[in-house]
């Protein structure tokens, strides 16, 4: 069999990985990617731009010879300009020299991620602003913040928090702006965001928060100063921040999409041409918590796309259970996660639902060191199913948040999870887990 794969980050390097593993010479593998590089981890950049992780090639976990090595044809510096998909065929320019050739396929595989959103303001094609995605942006961002003291950033989303917090470990002056009233809006509720703001400030960074970036201005060609509709802001460097979008212009008008661009696939990964795949940034994914497909760039949906879709290449075999859009991220002294829905989410979709918020120390109060652990758990009204979690702490309790995750994908109720049996060790916790006791706090106002 005869696969076409384009692009290769996160999904892609995982189907082509699989596939080979599983098949061998069964399935012929070409690989078209427009990048020298492969399997890049863009959540590392701020580790990077922090210091934490001295040498950005580390942060790869494959590469063209590795997978050259396991049998795929790796093309690398090809962009695919053009799909014919009644020929089933696709169009490809070589970057190096110009030329182009045609190149059919039995099955095609759609890996062709994101792209960071760029706002359409003036000023935005002044030099120092840059994007945070792939490697060379790593680079960039590196190089050009050693001779900036000034730098704003624009979106306060996970890259944003992330991105400031780094540069202020290098002693830069750094404005955080973003659009919404709160940072993380999209992932927590107010309860959390209070106290990471706080956070945020006592460590030196200025919030412009509720304010919309209407222009950039410059001198000789270098960005100086951001303009918002409330302020204005001097600085040697900006980075944009303000999310993504998928790559799939290609596939307008033939085959089915959100608006956003998102390609539908079924639960076999499946587009709406049965041989031809989507995985990881470019496609939709089934949320869970909503029953309805979402866009929820994350390389843990794309890791798992990808993977399915090799052991789907011949048959379908694996379904895919959907996600629950897990995450998590370190704000200075705070360790903080989410899985599924939050407050705005819910509101948006309609759905008639309840919370419960609560406090309670990681470990027993006889023990010489505790921590407070912030927990919230949003909740269907109706059958009392769990279809969000939020937890904070300085300790870091953060795999809680798979806990909740494989609760929303099982349909547990806050009942279950009042009851749910886990283990007790001073050392680690309490006789009650923090998240059986804010479901039992739950649970007093439903019997």
């Amino acid at each position: 069999m005869k696969v076409v794969v384009i692009g290769c980050t996160h999904a892609g390097t995982a189907f082509t990985t699989t596939a080979k593993r599983l098949y061998g010479d069964k399935v012929q593998i070409t690989v078209y990617e427009r990048n020298d590089t492969v399997s890049f981890l863009s959540c590392g950049i701020a580790l990077h731009v922090g210091g934490v992780v001295k040498d950005p090639m580390k942060l790869f976990y494959s590469s063209p010879k590795v997978l050259s090595d396991l049998g795929a044809k790796m093309m690398m510096r090809h962009e695919v300009i053009d799909v014919n998909i009644e020929e089933k065929a696709v169009l490809v320019r070589n970057l190096e020299n110009g030329e182009t050739f045609k190149e059919t396929f039995d099955k095609l595989v759609i890996t062709t991620g994101s792209w960071p959103i760029i706002p359409n303001v003036p000023g935005v094609e002044l030099k120092g602003i840059m994007l945070s995605k792939n490697f060379y942006h790593a680079q960039d961002i590196v190089k050009h913040s050693k001779n900036a003291n000034k730098i704003t950033i624009v979106g306060a989303g996970y890259i944003g928090v992330e991105l400031a917090e780094a540069f202020r470990h290098n002693n830069k002056e750094v404005v955080l702006i973003d659009i919404a009233d709160r940072i993380l809006a999209k992932y927590l509720d107010k309860e959390f965001t209070d106290i990471l703001e706080n956070e945020l400030t006592v460590n030196g960074i200025k919030l412009a928060l509720g304010q919309k970036v209407v222009k950039f201005e410059g001198e000789d060609g270098f960005v100086k100063k951001v303009i918002t509709d409330k302020d204005s802001f001097d600085t040697d460097m900006v980075v944009l921040a303000t999310g993504f979008r998928p790559n799939t212009d290609l596939f307008k008008g033939k085959l089915e999409m959100l608006p956003n661009g998102a390609l539908i696939v079924d639960s076999y990964l499946h587009t709406s041409h049965p041989d031809i795949f989507a995985a990881g940034d470019s496609a939709a994914v089934w949320y869970t918590p909503t029953n309805s497909y979402e866009y929820i760039p994350l390389a843990t949906n794309a890791v798992r796309m990808g993977t399915i879709v090799a052991y789907n290449i011949f048959e379908d075999r694996l379904k895919y259970s959907g996600t629950q859009g897990t995450s998590g991220v370190k704000v200075f002294s705070y360790n903080v996660a989410t899985s599924g829905l939050n407050e705005l989410l819910a509101q948006e979709k309609g759905i008639n639902y309840g919370t419960i918020y609560g406090v309670e120390n990681n470990r027993p109060e006889f023990m010489p060191e505790y921590e407070p652990v912030y927990v919230k758990l949003l909740y269907r009204k109706d059958d009392h199913t769990i279809i969000g979690g939020q937890v904070m702490s300085k300790a870091d309790v953060t795999e809680s948040a798979n806990t909740l995750s494989i609760v929303m994908q099982n349909k547990m109720t806050v009942k279950d999870l009042a009851f749910a049996d886990f283990f007790f060790q001073p050392y680690f916790n309490k006789p009650w887990n923090f998240l059986n006791t804010v479901a039992l706090k739950a649970l007093e106002r439903l019997v």
